[in-house]
């Protein structure tokens, strides 16, 4: 089985900044979880690259580590790169006491525009934060959090779920499949009456039906991988905020295509996600 979705390399975007280092050292681990190289970008002339890979490389001396040095600005570098590689890492600001964490105008518009999927990673993210810890046990033997996978069923995507499927098997991490929709008789403060209640119930049950047949070539695929799945009605934000504090990645999707940029889940979970993000285009 391969679990690469034929992915030849990692890339992360390094700007000297400390969220641009754990971003790298994010990138890093995934390499070395996928066997791929690892590129790192930069846009500029000085040694921040070079002291990047020095450091990565004797933390990770698995991994094949390129320094690539763009002569265009940064924004514009990130999705030419885009467009050559399987995976675009980049670092955004966090900071301490608050929920969410700022996304930069480039990371941002990588995300949106970016031929390959884009993870954004936190600052101040660590290795340790990728597993449940276990009290006595080495941090790095410590099984990892589950991969979370927000869908809609509406609109299914092979490149989203197979992304997810992959992701969750090369750590090897369980997979929590979200789906969430807005009933036709939403809650307004009122008690919900029975026929909205058995309606609301109907149509969970058929949409658990129907995120189980979608899902069950993927399981055959990856039958290694445990799946949980959570169909649930309300708000999407929400719900996957909830699923993703306990959460080694997110991962959501976007209508690729130039001008279609980011919906309005996947940037306000990109805002708002306590774990790092991963944004997959999608036709």
């Amino acid at each position: 089985m391969t679990v690469d979705q034929g992915i030849g390399s990692v890339t992360a975007g390094v700007d000297g900044s400390r969220a641009g280092q754990d971003a790298a050292a994010w990138a890093a681990r995934e390499a070395r979880r996928r066997k791929l190289p690892l590129r790192l970008l930069h846009a500029g002339t000085d040694s921040v690259p070079e002291r990047a890979a020095e450091e990565l490389a004797c933390a990770y001396p698995q991994v094949e580590i390129t320094v690539i040095r763009a002569r265009s600005p940064a924004a514009k570098a990130l999705l030419t790169a885009s467009a050559g590689t399987g995976l675009l890492v980049l670092g955004t600001r966090g900071f301490t006491g608050f929920a969410g964490f700022p996304v930069g105008s480039v990371a941002l518009a990588a995300a949106a525009r970016a031929s390959c999927p884009v993870v954004l990673v936190r600052s101040g993210e660590r290795s340790e934060d990728e597993r449940d810890a276990v009290p006595g046990a080495p941090p790095d033997e410590a099984p990892y959090l589950p991969v979370v996978l927000g869908v809609d069923l509406e609109r299914p995507a092979g490149a989203l779920v197979g992304q997810a499927f992959c992701t969750a098997a090369v750590r090897p991490a369980p997979l929590h499949v979200v789906h969430t929709w807005t009933p036709l008789c939403p809650d307004r403060g009122a008690p919900a009456g029975p026929a909205c209640c058995a309606e609301t119930a109907a149509e969970e049950d058929t949409r658990r039906h129907l995120l189980a047949v979608w899902l069950r070539p993927w399981r055959r695929r990856f039958p290694g991988t445990a799946v949980e799945t959570e169909v649930v009605p309300g708000r999407p934000v929400q719900q996957l905020l909830r699923t993703c504090a306990r959460a080694g990645l997110l991962v959501v999707g976007r209508r690729s295509g130039s001008g279609r940029g980011l919906g309005e889940v996947a940037h306000s979970l990109i805002h708002h996600a306590t774990c790092p993000v991963a944004v997959v285009p999608y036709d």
